[in-house]
């Protein structure tokens, strides 16, 4: 086709629809409510790439249900005080950080599959990289590649994020909530008092820059020390 398209013999091309299978999809996709979408059946029509498109575009929607019900009641049951409407603020953001984190990997793995359903998974890089360093386990032969690696056990690992891991990210999320209450609670006090010097103000704000860039550095060395240690 390039070859005759070079030559002149071909102007355009385009490909021809199937309406039988068109009609089908209007009726099991377009027009119906409330139902999964046939992937494999636009996938077979439209190709993978296109599946794959709405199927994101259908996981993401239904996972946007989650921060709308929640922020929702989260405005509705929130006083019209400026500490109430700060605490919500946080509690939202914290919450939205959950939510993308908990997305983003779940929709690794439905990816993953649906690749995997249609043909198009690729052998990752880090299948064929060598273990990291910090990596620890015993060596063993794999039962799937019959060659060597490092072997860790998987109830080891789970008692370390169950007993470590967990309790470590709670409780620097319980940190970071704490500060930045401190910090709206003395914006509220600083600008409640009207003999203070205008420069004063804004006291809170840079306060609590300086806590997040802290936190921001402390942070880092925590997720290196879990990751090299989980």
């Amino acid at each position: 086709v390039p070859e005759l398209a070079a030559r002149g013999v071909i102007q355009q091309l385009f490909p021809l629809h199937e309406q039988r299978i068109l009609k089908r999809l209007m009726k099991s996709w377009v027009q119906a409510v409330c139902e999964a979408q046939p992937l494999d059946d636009i996938c077979d029509y439209f190709g993978v790439k296109i599946a794959m498109y709405f199927a994101w575009l259908g996981f993401y929607t239904s996972a946007m249900v989650y921060p709308a019900v929640f922020g929702s009641i989260l405005y509705t049951f929130t006083d019209s005080d400026q500490t109430s409407q700060d605490i919500s603020c946080v509690v939202f953001a914290i919450f939205n950080v959950i939510w993308a984190t908990l997305f983003l990997e779940e929709w690794k793995r439905r990816g993953a599959e649906f690749a995997y359903k249609w043909g198009t998974l690729d052998t990752p890089a880090e299948s064929i990289e060598e273990p990291r360093p910090q990596f620890r386990g015993m060596k063993r032969i794999s039962p799937v590649t019959s060659t060597e690696e490092f072997y860790y056990p998987p109830w080891k690992r789970l008692l370390f994020q169950s007993l470590v891991s967990l309790p470590v990210c709670l409780a620097c999320l319980a940190l970071v909530f704490l500060l930045m209450l401190g910090c709206f609670q003395l914006q509220e006090f600083v600008l409640s008092v009207q003999e203070l010097p205008r420069i004063l103000r804004f006291l809170p704000k840079i306060i609590l820059a300086v806590i997040v860039t802290a936190c921001d550095e402390l942070y880092k060395k925590v997720a290196l020390w879990l990751n090299d240690m989980g």
